[in-house]
């Protein structure tokens, strides 16, 4: 960390403590809002895959050359779905024609040059190794692909590869005196190395997982959070200290967009609350997603009463770690069956919640290994969900015969179901086909 001037590095990092520490306990903040958001940690299997599949497409010559529609665009519209920090990550793969950038769609041998990278990243374990591979896709020039790439390779390696982006750039600059520019794979590695030094020196108030430095970086290259003072002429301590309070309460009077994130997370909770409550009264064993269990709804735990553990034929299967994730699963009681699967996608991308569907059916002997796979969502998102289920990507879906169950059909039938339903008939009556 560079210190300029008179104020001594000890003091500095004192007050930068002092920042983190501020920083961790706003709940409008990134690290509250993003990187404790169990969604986050939900998501970075169903990225994973999309990143293989991508690699597989590229192998095969089945890529195509727009990005536009192809499998690239769903998993990187998953990626900038990730709330604040990772808004507009699909900016850098776009395709910019008068530009010709990325030149990854209508170049065969820089696309194969970026299905390698991403494979030879998903495939490594060092940071070595890593940055072997960013030195390689660096020495080929590809004109328009740069380090953004790195917000991918963050959801393969978290612990060793930090996200990028122009807030965090800017953040970081500010924090340690750097002139880190955009666009510049060997100035990443530059920033790489100093996050992780940064990283250690506070590792106590952050984590192995560099998305939480990440996320400091951001609000700060945001503007939403002033850095420390490091010369006795930039500013006073004492003026620093009433900025970072006015950021923290300035925070808890404008955010408004992340108060809204915060409701949605409520709904999310209630319809998974509603589903447990009907398959108990039909008479199923209730499965609530592993990282959900201990959330409240009305003051009591989701997984109250539910299974506290999956069936031996289910958590020892192929994509068990992503079964364990499926918001609501009902099974035959006392049995290992499967009888019907929920994802409730109230305002994040269905991505992650599909590809979970195709872990759960893909798990056993047959592809329809469960009775009912249903995508809940509010009745405004139909069109939505039916545009996303449109894309190549999605293609084996047909086969699985995935319902949509609207918000609005389970609110108004979910007691008349309790109360007089058996089976799936009832549920399976108020839904619709998808695609």
């Amino acid at each position: 960390m560079d210190v300029n001037g008179g104020r001594g590095l000890a003091e500095f990092e004192l007050l930068a403590r002092q920042l983190i520490q501020r920083w961790k306990e706003d709940p409008n903040a990134t690290y509250q809002s993003w990187f404790l958001w169990d969604e986050r940690i939900k998501n970075f299997r169903s990225i994973r895959r999309g990143l293989a599949q991508v690699v597989a497409e590229i192998e095969a010559g089945r890529f195509g050359v727009a990005y536009r529609g192809s499998s690239l665009e769903t998993v990187v519209h998953s990626v900038a779905e990730q709330r604040q920090i990772f808004k507009g990550a699909d900016h850098a793969f776009l395709w910019k024609p008068k530009l010709r950038i990325p030149d990854i769609y209508e170049n065969p041998a820089n696309q194969r040059a970026f299905g390698r990278l991403l494979d030879h990243c998903a495939c490594c374990d060092t940071a070595e190794e890593i940055i072997a591979g960013i030195h390689t896709i660096d020495r080929l020039n590809i004109k328009g692909l740069g380090p953004a790439v790195a917000n991918l390779l963050y959801f393969l390696h978290p612990t060793l590869v930090p996200p990028f982006n122009t807030a965090i750039v800017n953040g970081y600059n500010k924090l340690t005196g750097g002139k880190v520019k955009l666009g510049s794979w060997q100035h990443f590695l530059a920033m790489r190395s100093g996050v992780l030094d940064l990283n250690e020196r506070f590792r106590d108030l952050l984590s192995n997982d560099l998305g939480a430095i990440g996320g400091l970086l951001f609000d700060i290259g945001s503007g939403r959070y002033p850095v420390p003072p490091r010369d006795e002429e930039d500013q006073s301590v004492g003026s620093w200290a009433a900025r970072l309070e006015q950021a923290r309460a300035e925070a808890q009077t404008l955010n408004k967009a992340l108060q809204k994130q915060g409701e949605s997370d409520r709904t999310h909770s209630e319809i998974q609350a509603w589903l447990r409550d009907i398959g108990r009264a039909l008479g199923y064993d209730i499965w609530i997603a592993s990282n959900d269990r201990g959330r409240l709804h009305d003051g009591v735990r989701l997984g109250d009463g539910c299974l506290e553990s999956l069936p031996a034929s289910i958590s020892t299967s192929i994509g068990a770690d992503a079964i364990r994730l499926i918001d609501v699963l009902w099974l035959e009681r006392g049995g290992d069956r499967v009888a019907a699967a929920f994802e409730v996608e109230h305002s994040t991308s269905i991505y992650s919640g599909i590809v979970r569907m195709l872990d759960l059916a893909l798990s056993g002997s047959e592809l329809h290994a469960t009775a009912g796979l249903f995508l809940v969502a509010p009745d405004a998102r139909e069109s939505e969900v039916r545009a996303q289920l449109a894309r190549p990507a999605f293609s084996r879906i047909a086969d699985l015969e995935i319902a949509y169950l609207p918000y609005g059909e389970l609110e108004r039938h979910r007691e008349a179901i309790s109360r007089f339903g058996s089976g799936l008939k009832a549920i399976k009556a108020i839904s619709r086909a998808l695609p």
